[in-house]
């Protein structure tokens, strides 16, 4: 299980924060969103972790918070995960992904959306699509997708 986002920025550009193409992100320069790493085994006790420059929310217009299954197990019962989302101020968004029986590869989990350039509004959503482009249309983010590979 990967973790990722999509974001848009006050300026216009918009892309993906995640292992698959190495786009990483940077918290100190555009997107202003970080992935820490790939867990590729699922071993790694702290997971894989996305985190937000907080001092740069007058930057950022939103934010899609999402997990997909890259390889290995066939649905998300077998995943055995479970996702935090940690937003100052506000109670810990939990999702329990081994809860769904759902054989669709990609969930969208939570979309932030800057309020007035100081927070951000924070919907749970957990809704499941085939993949990124279909999360993506469901969104109306409008990148252009091509198959990739770590």
């Amino acid at each position: 299980m990967d973790l990722g986002c999509l974001y848009e920025l006050k300026d216009g550009r918009k892309g993906a924060v995640q292992a698959l193409g190495n786009a990483f992100g940077s918290l100190n320069q555009p997107p202003f969103i970080s992935l820490d790493g790939d867990d590729r085994t699922g071993a790694a006790a702290a997971g894989e972790n996305l985190r937000i420059n907080g001092n740069k929310i007058t930057d950022i217009k939103r934010i899609l918070v999402y997990t997909f299954i890259y390889e290995g197990v066939a649905n998300w019962q077998q995943a055995d995960a479970i996702v935090t989302i940690k937003y100052p101020g506000a109670e810990d968004i939990i999702v329990k992904m081994d809860t769904f029986n759902n054989s669709n590869k990609m969930c969208g989990l939570a979309l932030f959306e800057n309020l007035n350039d100081q927070t951000f509004s924070v919907e749970k959503i957990v809704q499941f699509y085939p993949g990124h482009e279909a999360l993506d249309r469901a969104f109306g983010w409008g990148l252009r997708w091509q198959a990739g590979r770590k």
